[in-house]
């Protein structure tokens, strides 16, 4: 493979990129992380300064450092953000899109928007591009893309010298095989980012692979890591009903934030601590957990209760924190191996683990993936995978190995013991205990990538997003392989609203307004129900709270769906698990009506028997009339002060003076979206006279209270402390 451009200045690989392609510009960079935050702001201020030529930027998940949307959030804000972000550079095209909006020669279409940020903002909206993440690479095509830029990190130097495409191998080499395919140009640029952690296997590619390759120190800095949010109370109860569902030996999909880190806490102490495990769950599930305690009638799921004695295999579009403290935490350890019948001889127990013995090549051998005499494609196969020491050769009708000799031949039971003796290795190599797609985490996850153990990285495989998020493929076997690897699988996706028939609203509201995007849930969704012993579980909070104030999020309809009902699998609330596959339209109403809020389920019931979909006296069941937030909190509520189920499981990046600060600006700005309490808790707060610690009013910048207003948001601040 030829040798890349090297260009060790930014300025020069803007030149060289304009001088390559004369006339406008279509650049699709990575979501997230890997997008070369100061290469695309050069071209771009290049272009944005040139209304001659045109720019589009194709892209997803446009980062930026948070900013306070009040006075108090700002000044809040301001030092945390300096020291968590440090010198990570914000993407001008996001500043200029969310401020006085972009140029006339200059676009932005994204498939994934950052959550909630760009509701009411025309432009992003306009322009948002709806597609499964497994089709991106296609439509980018479509988008008429030439040139793709992306951050990479490197090792080696000279003949040594290497790259990986570390959290973004998703959709890049399939871009790269569609345009070779088709004969299109693209310009493919590589931009080194020294903080970027260095993923081996899938992610790591020869220099060659780029056209150009940018060196300019200016182009590291920090990752943008966002810090871990606080588990709630309906976090840890999803999280819990969730991880009881987690088959060991099984593989595991969890996504990023409080969700996540509540499934990853609850499947370690389910781990560590069963007894406790037990009685957690025992006071969550009024159905019972599927042993024979179940309430008559009830729709009981069957619980998992055990420890991992096998291990979880994580496959995952996203690499999360999660995901890392489940490795820490020696739960993802389930190794998949990539070959079909080996890993289908695992899956059943014909090889019991990853040690190698004379009953693993038994077991092959029995199965027909290897033969006797054995083939040269046999013995690559058994050294590839470490089942034979490396360098084992054959050599006609003989095997040789350190000059030793010996006859190929399994049959006589003298023989195969001779080459069990001197042949066979200690352990399976290759195996993978984590699949990505791309990674995102805070600063400490981080570091723990840069500073892992080669052994340990070296089983985790960034990887196609086209590999992980579908089962079919172009190349013959992937498809057998990937089930196989994906023995027991549980899919676990976040959601915003479900109806009572089952469809469910992830990426928009109904008015049309984008939230974030498909991504690959459908995809997943869907591959639940190609495999067997698979299942999607999509999650959700029962309410939520808004300026319209607290609705239901189960409804009896909704104007768009993400997930239609005839793919409806589990549902979780905080309240429950809904088992909906294969059920009759009665029962999924029922089953769901049971884990919604209680303040809403009288009106859901009604609309339900209006629409001919409940019998006209069904009454709902006592045991669940009281799913409301104050019980849950009765009931985990000792478990969190036990240390359990800790607000933030796995750390923060905050001080106990600012969670507390941003505990109270967390309630004062709930206040603002239900007025009547705003007035009640306001006057209290003047007549209590209560105030704040100095310190905390200085960082809000209420100390100098000049103003009625100033004073009023003081005695407020300090009134919700």
């Amino acid at each position: 493979m030829p040798m890349p451009r090297v260009i060790p200045l930014l300025e020069a690989a803007v030149d060289a990129v304009l001088e390559a392609v004369p006339g406008d510009i279509v650049l699709g960079i990575p979501l997230a992380i890997g997008k070369p935050n100061h290469f695309v702001n050069a071209l771009y201020r290049r272009i944005k300064a040139n209304p001659s030529r045109r720019l589009t930027i194709v892209t997803a998940l446009s980062l930026e450092k948070p900013v306070g949307k009040s006075d108090l959030e700002r000044h809040f804000l301001e030092p945390l953000v300096e020291r968590v972000f440090g010198d990570y550079p914000d993407l001008d095209y996001v500043k200029d899109g969310r401020g006085a909006g972009l140029p006339a020669h200059i676009s932005v279409r994204e498939f994934f928007m950052k959550t909630g940020d760009y509701l009411g903002n025309d432009a992003a909206q306009q322009n948002y591009i709806s597609t499964n993440y497994t089709f991106v690479a296609r439509d980018m095509l479509l988008q008429g893309m030439n040139v793709i830029a992306q951050t990479v990190a490197e090792r080696g130097k000279g003949e040594d010298w290497r790259l990986s495409m570390s959290s973004n191998p998703d959709v890049a080499f399939e871009i790269f095989e569609k345009f070779a395919a088709q004969g299109l140009p693209l310009i493919k640029v590589a931009v080194v980012n020294h903080q970027m952690p260095f993923m081996p296997n899938g992610a790591e590619v020869s220099p060659g692979l780029y056209d150009i390759v940018v060196t300019d120190p200016a182009a590291s800095h920090r990752l943008f890591g966002p810090p871990n949010a606080k588990v709630s109370t309906a976090d840890y109860a999803i999280g819990l009903h969730a991880s009881s569902l987690v088959a060991d030996g099984g593989t595991l999909q969890i996504g990023i934030g409080s969700l996540g880190d509540a499934i990853a806490q609850a499947l370690i102490v389910r781990d560590r601590h069963a007894v406790e495990y037990r009685s957690i769950l025992t006071g969550l599930c009024p159905d019972g957990l599927g042993d024979g305690t179940a309430s008559p009638g009830g729709p009981t799921v069957r619980r998992e209760l055990g420890r991992f004695d096998r291990g979880l295999y994580g496959c995952s579009e996203m690499f999360v924190n999660g995901f890392l403290k489940l490795i820490e935490a020696g739960i993802i350890r389930r190794e998949v191996f990539a070959d079909t019948v080996l890993q289908q001889l695992l899956n059943c127990g014909e090889i019991t683990d990853e040690t190698v013995t004379p009953l693993t090549l038994q077991a092959l051998w029995d199965a027909g993936r290897v033969h006797s005499p054995l083939t040269a494609d046999d013995v690559d196969f058994l050294t590839r995978f470490g089942i034979f020491k490396p360098g084992v050769t054959l050599d006609g009708a003989h095997l040789m190995y350190e000059g030793k000799a010996l006859a190929n031949d399994l049959v006589g039971e003298a023989q195969f013991d001779a080459v069990c003796a001197s042949l066979l290795g200690k352990r399976l190599s290759g195996g993978i205990f984590m699949t990505g797609g791309f990674f995102l985490g805070p600063n400490d996850f981080y570091e723990r990538l840069r500073s892992m153990p080669p052994q340990e990285l070296a089983r985790i495989d960034m990887t196609r997003i086209d590999f992980i998020n579908q089962l079919y493929s172009q190349h013959a076997g992937d498809s057998g392989l990937k089930r196989a690897q994906r023995y027991r699988a549980r899919f676990m996706n976040t959601t915003m609203v479900v109806t009572l028939l089952g469809a469910a609203a992830s990426d928009a509201l109904e008015s049309g307004q984008v939230v974030s995007g498909v991504g690959g849930q459908y995809n997943f969704v869907a591959m639940a129900h190609a495999i067997p012993d698979a299942r999607s579980i999509l999650m959700l909070r029962a309410t939520h709270d808004n300026k319209d104030g607290l609705k239901s999020s189960i409804v009896w309809n909704y104007g768009h769906v993400t997930i239609p009902r005839h793919l409806r699998d589990i549902v979780i609330t905080e309240y429950g698990v809904a088992d909906l596959r294969g059920q009759a339209d009665s029962e999924v109403v029922r089953r769901l009506i049971a884990v919604a809020d209680s303040r809403f389920q009288p009106q859901l019931i009604k609309e339900a028997k209006a629409h001919g979909k409940l019998p006209a006296d069904y009454a709902l069941p006592e045991r669940y009339h009281q799913n409301l937030p104050g019980v849950l909190d009765a009931k985990l509520h000792p478990w969190s002060q036990a240390g359990l189920l800790p607000a933030y499981p796995f750390g923060t990046d905050m001080t106990a003076d600012e969670l507390h600060i941003v505990a109270a600006l967390k309630r004062m700005k709930r206040l603002t979206r239900h007025p009547v309490e705003l007035v009640t808790m306001a006057v209290r707060s003047l007549w209590d006279g209560k105030d704040a610690p100095h310190a905390y009013l200085e960082r809000l910048g209420l100390d100098e209270a000049d103003s009625f207003k100033t004073m009023f948001i003081r005695r407020l601040f300090a009134g919700n402390l």
